[in-house]
């Protein structure tokens, strides 16, 4: 019987990933397996698949296995869902806005000022598992957040959690209306205390405790959740605290990860100065986007659309209607992994021109005059890919080696090298930076070949 100390499970939107370490307190890391199964959420029951991934693993090592110790990353059922409402889109919105994708969200809501009814009657159609709610700066304007707290308080089924980032001066009186409708509420420091100055990082922690806490989307998440040892956090938000503990290693990074319902990218990047002195809005650290619409297997469609389909049909000999049969969780065969290929190269183009800024020009009084928007990646050393798509296809490389760019108006790589998670432990990587982050760097340098 395999002895293993720590076992890691993913569980994405369409795989299941199980990775079995030893020697991981003894400060001796050691991937010893790994195993993977389809994600059961249609079967009713995701521990279903999180069993068949088990039974991988211990078909690719020849014995039973048996751990100390299990921790988990979920982005099934859609991930985490949530809404944020703040005063003024570029200010507080935008500040919680990057708390919460930062954090490992799916965002299906942004709203600014007071809600509306309208507002409120899509909220209830989205269901979130967390609202974020924020405005205004420290001491500052707090009449519409506090307006906004009585209209979801007394509109909104209590289940929902609330998180509250906003102005100080409001935060008793917030939490007072949550509470007293009978809401769950957690109160931390403000997203924008001031102008231009970000503070994200205490609200992403707590979005990752109430995300695990609540849990319970997905069918059987539960019976997992008494598997584990330790908290649940959302998939992206371990891959984001594998980047960011990475960056103070090796330099300014970039992480790809192209998956079946969404491609998600993590940039953990300081702005050149020159850049920065032309920015109209401040840009944190380490910033996540979350693109909803392109992924390689659920929502291949929405990839498809951003392809040449009669190319396609003349490479793999059929139709259009014919392009879906190649469609598969697991690639096997070579026409299935050149068109996973052709479709992950279009979504990570799409997806880091979304994530990057880019130099425009305006005109004032004082003419011409160029400005800064989003977030900067020229002097980005590192582009990283992970996730299935990126770790396991033939042309990872040239995809990854394909985003720098030499256009002095947008903010992509200028020359960037590819590095691949090849033993897919990126997101295993960011839960055990937790507990143990000495073994966690060691396994994520031996997997990217430094």
């Amino acid at each position: 019987m395999a002895a293993i100390d720590v076992l890691v499970a993913e569980i994405g939107s369409t795989t299941t990933v199980v990775n079995a370490f030893a020697g991981i307190k003894q400060g001796l890391p050691e991937l010893i397996g790994q195993g993977q199964a389809a994600t059961t959420v249609l079967d009713g029951d995701v521990t279903l698949g999180l069993h068949q991934a088990i039974a991988s693993l211990q078909e690719k090592l020849g014995t039973p296995v048996a751990w100390r110790q299990m921790i988990a990353a979920s982005s099934a059922a859609g991930g985490l869902r949530m809404t944020v409402h703040g005063l003024v889109y570029d200010m507080t919105v935008k500040a919680a806005k990057e708390a919460a994708l930062g954090a490992g969200a799916n965002i299906h809501m942004v709203t600014a000022g007071e809600l509306s009814e309208t507002d409120l009657d899509e909220i209830r159609q989205i269901n979130p598992n967390i609202i974020l709610l924020a405005g205004g700066v420290d001491y500052g304007e707090k009449r519409t957040v506090i307006a906004n707290a009585r209209r979801l308080a007394t509109s909104l089924a209590p289940s929902t959690p609330v998180i509250y980032a906003g102005n100080v001066a409001a935060k008793q009186q917030v939490c007072e209306i949550f509470t007293g409708s009978g809401f769950s509420i957690k109160a931390v420091d403000n997203v924008y205390p001031r102008i231009d100055q970000l503070n994200i990082e205490p609200t992403r922690r707590v979005i990752h405790e109430v995300f695990e806490k609540h849990i319970t989307e997905a069918p059987g998440m539960h019976k997992i959740r008494k598997l584990v040892d330790g908290r649940i956090i959302p998939t992206p938000g371990a891959v984001m605290q594998a980047a960011r503990l990475l960056r103070e290693e090796i330099g300014d990074l970039v992480v790809l990860d192209v998956g079946g319902a969404t491609t998600d990218v993590h940039s953990v990047a300081e702005a050149d100065p020159d850049i920065s002195a032309m920015l109209i809005t401040p840009e944190p650290l380490a910033k996540r986007t979350v693109e909803g619409d392109l992924g390689v297997y659920v929502n291949l469609a929405n990839v498809l659309e951003l392809a040449d389909t009669e190319q396609l049909c003349e490479r793999f000999a059929c139709q259009p209607e014919q392009l879906l049969n190649l469609r598969t969780p697991l690639p096997v065969t070579a026409a299935e992994k050149e068109f996973a290929g052709i479709l992950t190269e279009i979504a990570v183009t799409t997806a880091i021109r979304r994530h990057a800024g880019s130099i425009e020009y305006i005109y004032g009084p004082a003419g011409r005059m160029a400005v800064a928007r989003g977030k900067d990646l020229t002097g980005v050393k590192w582009i990283i890919g992970t996730g299935g798509a990126l770790t396991r296809l033939p042309a990872r490389m040239a995809i990854l080696s394909g985003i720098n760019s030499s256009q002095s108006n947008c903010l992509l790589p200028r020359s960037g090298q590819a590095l691949i998670d090849r033993h897919y432990v990126m997101a295993a990587a960011g839960l055990l930076a937790e507990r143990y982050p000495g073994a966690a760097l060691h396994l994520m340098k031996q997997s990217l070949g430094l």
